[in-house]
């Protein structure tokens, strides 16, 4: 009797040992890797689609000849009658194929996908899993994200469900399923491993990061939460590295996807002024603890008119905290045309609020500018911005400097953080014009010394690097 009375004891304070560790493990929930992925698969697999595109390239050579030239010299019989038959024909048209991946958003037959997958295709076909293959149309693209919604006329089709990129956390567990390399249904997993990355690819860079294998092919394809909703379209991969990819988050991609589906194209909000960060030091006073500084107010623009100053520091849009000029370059695009915001400013230490009826946003990308040969002391390879490439770059035409063309791998400058398309503004507090004044001061510098260079990234932020010559 004891013995059970020693027992019974024994398992009351292992219960109330266990009770709080419990209540703690609720509390704090770990989620835990999951012991297989299969019934999210399965679930998904009809809504994930194969795409095929053909693009009709006009026009070819006569091959031997422009590769080879005549290998019987000017005798020019025995080359027609060796090798006329084969390559010495009539310019042809050939067709470029691709493939990529999509998923369904409706029953009745709406498809998202990259616009890089699709872009400049004259034949679209859609392939389910179920083998089915149906011609696609395209309702609208938005090359500014890299979106695009195509349809087909298709029965019985089963959608995916967009959820929300801005409530999974780094570290989430997520799989992405798509073609790569043509291989349809592909399943990879992984997780989050970052948000936000800016990959230069476009103005609208807000890439989720992730770890499960995304390879060519898989553009276009859902990336999914462990409950089977999409808060992610894979989209780009960096080929020198080994399992990252990059996912357009959901949160960004369902207004673009709304606006595609009713008006078959993408209209966004648009201010009209260049904005730059600036760190908390490098404010006016210490009462400003964010914000974004006004560089410039492009004239007939709807801030001009409405009464935004250069040298304003933007606060708020409407109740809306703007913390960042990503911040507000992503509030004012995700706005409505015509919509009349409140914008918050600081000038000369008071608080404005100032009426605005935004504009439309052009949708000209910007380009890339060419390079030219030479790199300096430092491993960069600049030339002098003018007017014309700032507009291609996406810079104001105002603004003054040089554009870096490349980074020199192996030297001083690849161990910085400058890449293609930053703007070199001053050396030593310098103001950078052109080539020639920036050159000039490097001839002065002795090997060994160490001086600082300002840079502008895009219309979002400047910063300083020292560097050694």
């Amino acid at each position: 009797m004891k013995k059970i009375q020693k027992h019974s004891i024994a398992i009351v304070m292992i219960g109330f040992l266990i009770m709080p560790m419990a209540a703690y493990a609720a509390k704090n929930t770990i989620p835990m890797i999951p012991s297989s992925f299969a019934q999210l698969a399965e679930k998904a697999k009809p809504s994930v689609v194969n795409i095929q595109t053909v693009k009709n390239v006009k026009g070819g050579n006569r091959m031997y000849e422009q590769f080879f030239g005549q290998p019987f010299g000017n005798n020019r019989e025995m080359y027609e009658h060796f090798f006329g038959p084969f390559f010495n024909q009539q310019p042809r048209d050939r067709k470029e194929q691709s493939l990529g991946s999509g998923f369904i958003i409706s029953e009745s037959g709406y498809i998202v996908t990259n616009f890089h997958v699709i872009k400049g295709a004259d034949q679209i076909k859609v392939v389910l899993s179920d083998k089915k293959e149906y011609d696609a149309t395209v309702i609208g693209t938005d090359p500014m994200t890299d979106i695009a919604l195509i349809k087909i006329n298709g029965k019985n089709l089963i959608p995916l469900t967009l959820g929300s990129s801005s409530n999974t956390p780094i570290g989430s567990w997520v799989v992405a399923i798509g073609s790569p390399f043509g291989l349809e249904q592909t399943v990879t997993a992984g997780i989050i491993s970052a948000k936000g990355r800016i990959l230069g690819s476009g103005p609208f860079d807000d890439f989720i990061q992730t770890d499960a294998s995304i390879n060519p092919g898989n553009s276009g394809g859902p990336l999914l939460n462990l409950d089977g909703e999409v808060i992610g379209i894979n989209t780009a991969i960096v080929r020198s590295g080994q399992g990252i990819g990059f996912a357009i988050p959901s949160d960004l991609a369902s207004g673009i996807i709304d606006q595609l589906t009713s008006h078959k194209t993408v209209d966004r909000g648009w201010l009209g002024v260049s904005i730059l960060d600036f760190k908390q030091e490098e404010q006016a006073d210490g009462k400003v603890s964010g914000g974004v500084f006004v560089d410039q107010v492009f004239e007939g623009e709807p801030a001009q008119k409405a009464g935004i100053q250069s040298g304003d520091i933007i606060t708020k849009i409407n109740d809306k905290k703007i913390e960042s000029a990503k911040d507000l370059k992503f509030t004012i695009a995700g706005s409505a045309v015509g919509e009349r915001v409140n914008v918050h400013v600081l000038r000369d230490g008071e608080e404005r609020i100032i009426k605005v009826k935004l504009g439309k946003r052009s949708t000209g990308n910007p380009q890339v500018i060419a390079q030219d040969d030479g790199y300096d002391a430092f491993g960069f390879k600049l030339k002098d911005l003018d007017a014309e490439s700032a507009k291609k770059l996406g810079y104001p035409e105002h603004i003054k400097g040089l554009v870096v063309m490349d980074v020199e791998k192996g030297s001083a400058a690849s161990e910085t953080m400058v890449r293609h398309g930053d703007i070199l503004m001053k050396i030593d507090n310098k103001q950078v014009t052109d080539l020639d004044t920036y050159e000039t001061h490097l001839s002065t510098l002795k090997k060994g010394e160490s001086v600082r260079l300002l840079f502008r990234r895009g219309n979002s932020h400047v910063f300083w690097i020292d560097i050694k010559k």
